[in-house]
């Protein structure tokens, strides 16, 4: 079967022309130019393939004009691009390397990636700020890809490590055109993005989606502050805002008297938007926000379409879903096919009838999807999916501790946050264990909230009891 999104990318580049493509801090790109880029670069990758088989590209690198050129390049190779958060750290990146067998690796000259790659294989800036460098050979088997399989993106998942998703070129393609036909975007929007690239809310929503219409992607640098989407809101005219909830919450305590005159829709997804940050800054900017609902597994799921309720919205073209007391089940055109580093996982939430068990608890109403809690123990904190089981082995190998348990928490603002209570013994103090924490995990995954304790609370049966260590969080520190 021949892959289907270069030519789908391919169709759209040379169809929309001159038209503005992509933009960052410093430059754009007409679709035609990011045409002539993308395949120059490809022709430069291509030269790399020593195995006879479909590449694995690792993109490890923050928004830019570049990682979309990075991107559609590796796809014009032929090859498959594993789409990597910038904010994985040294440790998380080398996991991924070996579990998924990586050759390559494109990202900023600046990242720590000298325990992954043993070759610099460009410095003449035919990927412009980015680097190409080699992967270094692990003893580890390279796990197959499927046969249909063009993008591999990541998330947290069961087995303490992030869960490679293989996603095949229809199930990207049909989550960028029900997009399009859900949200009702066209050539004459112009979308500022806030989220990662890597991320599903961007990927889905602001990348090929983006594309087929003609619109025009707009990409900022560096931390997501409320000046800065301002900024870019004024300079590119933007029509469209996508960000996670926590930059809307940001904007809404800077209350900004300016800015927002030409955006028309906000979007929000990742994590549950407080009904009072919506309203709030409704009524600051003017601008309705449109709740997203989608998971790592199956792509974008619900859209709020006026974008004045409390819920996430009715279903995209598409997407069946099913709200039920066991949780909430889907079946998508847009859904991945299995996890490559984590046999069989993928497999058992999908169940006879091929939908898939999101671990979301929730309720539809007249048509509109409420969350209301959920069945798994991921821990979402602004957008970003936590497994409770990496933190924990990563806290047990610091010196001093006895045992840890990680779980969801609300901080003093009433936000989800990561909390951990740590057994310790006398000496261990909280900055030692986030010293350990970010020496090893991206910063998202640090606990923002930490307790320590002579010893872990236990139930009845000698299982760490959540209530009590939920009471402890609100306890003195002892230690």
């Amino acid at each position: 079967m021949p892959p289907v999104l270069p030519d789908a990318f391919g169709d759209v580049l040379a169809r929309h022309g001159d038209r503005v493509a992509v933009t960052d801090a410093d430059g754009s790109l007409g679709y035609a130019e990011l045409a002539d880029r993308a395949r120059a670069a490809a022709h430069r990758l291509s030269r790399y393939d020593v195995r006879g088989e479909p590449m694995r590209v690792g993109l490890y690198a923050t928004n830019s004009v570049e990682y979309v050129v990075g991107y559609l390049a590796t796809l014009f190779a032929g090859a498959v691009p594993f789409l990597a958060d910038s904010a994985f750290g040294p440790f998380e990146l080398s996991r991924i390397a070996e579990d998924c067998g990586l050759d390559l690796l494109i990202h900023a000259p600046s990242a720590d990636v000298r325990a992954v790659t043993d070759e610099t294989l460009t410095d003449d800036g035919e990927f412009g700020y980015l680097t190409v460098s080699r992967v270094r050979s692990y003893d580890t088997p390279r796990p197959r890809l499927l046969d249909d399989t063009e993008v591999c993106r990541f998330t947290s998942g069961s087995t303490g490590r992030p869960n490679c998703i293989e996603f095949s070129g229809a199930a990207v393609a049909a989550a960028a055109a029900n997009w399009v036909r859900g949200t009702g975007l066209t050539a004459e929007d112009r979308i500022a993005c806030f989220a990662a690239l890597s991320n599903g809310l961007a990927f889905n929503t602001s990348l090929l989606a983006a594309f087929l219409p003609g619109a025009s992607l707009h990409l900022s640098h560096g931390l997501p502050t409320a000046s800065r989407v301002v900024r870019l809101l004024e300079n590119t005219a933007a029509t469209r805002l996508v960000a996670f909830p926590a930059l809307y919450e940001s904007i809404v305590r800077r209350s900004p008297e300016e800015g927002f005159a030409t955006v028309r829709t906000a979007i929000s997804s990742g994590a549950p938007l407080r009904e009072s940050v919506r309203e709030e800054f409704t009524r600051l900017t003017g601008v309705p926000i449109h709740n997203y609902y989608g998971v790592a597994e199956t792509g974008p799921l619900t859209y709020a379409t006026d974008g004045t309720g409390s819920g996430l919205g009715a279903p995209l073209p598409g997407v069946h879903l099913l709200a039920e007391e066991q949780g909430i089940r889907v079946r998508s055109e847009s859904m991945g096919s299995r996890y490559l580093n984590a046999p069989g996982l993928f497999e058992k939430r999908v169940d006879g009838e091929g939908y898939y068990h999101t671990g979301d608890q929730g309720r539809l109403h007249d048509g509109t999807l409420h969350l209301t809690g959920r069945t798994s123990r991921l821990v979402n904190v602004g957008g970003r999916k936590i497994d409770p089981i990496e933190i924990v082995d990563v806290l047990r190998t610091a010196p001093g501790v006895l045992d840890a348990v990680a779980f969801e928490a609300e901080n003093q603002h009433g936000e989800p946050a990561l909390a951990a209570v740590v057994a310790v013994e006398p000496g261990v103090g909280a900055q030692d264990l986030r010293a350990h924490c970010a020496a090893t995990l991206a910063p998202f995954k640090v606990p923002g909230i930490l307790r320590l304790v002579d010893r872990i609370p236990a139930n009845s049966i000698g299982k760490p009891s959540i209530e009590r260590l939920r009471r402890l969080l609100d306890a003195p520190q002892a230690h």
